[in-house]
């Protein structure tokens, strides 16, 4: 996912700007005191079995908290149930080209859920246009059903990965140039989601 500013600035040139970084970290302070939290962290030596994630049917209505199990498949079984691009995308951490699919320019009202697991990530209430050619939102439906993973030297303004707290499907990055309330942008991969349109049958 690249970073957007006036120029379209790619997350390349944020690394070999040292300058533009520093700037960017400056902004990237400020907007933490005004920003929501972000997910917690987790770490690959995580060995709970289980998570807490808040349910929600496919009208978009909140079902509660849940403790829930982890879904964990061998390569080979995320391989069987996954596209060839899902796979790439949800589990190496790769990233489809932007202004594919159709998620990026849909309007329609709906869930946006895990295409690995199912559980439930976005709303379209929380969605907006950001330019990028990628499904964006400005938060989550839920914080505790997403969790992000920082890296050494990565910021808010160069991207933060995101993945889905139950499965650890990687999904996309989490920047800094989001619109209000949270001034968030979670830059999110067509192939990570399932659309479920919101109709009279179940609104």
């Amino acid at each position: 996912m690249k970073p957007v500013d006036a120029r379209q600035i790619t997350r390349r040139s944020l690394w070999i700007a040292p300058v533009g970084l520093a700037g960017a970290a400056i902004v990237v302070i400020r907007n933490q005191n005004r920003s929501g939290d972000l997910p917690d962290a987790v770490t690959d030596s995580e060995a709970d079995r289980e998570v807490t994630v808040a349910r929600f049917d496919d009208t978009g209505a909140g079902l509660g908290m849940v403790r829930a199990s982890r879904v964990i498949r061998s390569n080979d079984e995320w391989r069987a149930a996954l596209s060839p691009q899902q796979y790439s995308v949800t589990r190496q951490r790769q990233t489809d080209p932007a202004f594919t699919g159709t998620y990026f320019q849909a309007h329609a009202r709906g869930l946006f859920r895990c295409i690995a697991c199912g559980e439930a990530l976005f709303s379209s209430d929380a969605k907006y246009d950001s330019g990028t050619g990628w499904p964006s939102f400005w938060a989550p439906i839920a914080k505790e059903n997403l969790r992000t993973r920082p890296e050494p030297g990565v910021t808010l303004a160069s991207g933060i990965e995101v993945i889905c707290a139950r499965c650890g499907a990687h999904l996309g990055h989490v920047f800094n140039d989001g619109p209000k309330p949270t001034h968030l942008r979670y830059c999110i991969n067509e192939s990570s989601l399932r659309f479920v349109a919101r109709t009279k049958a179940n609104s």
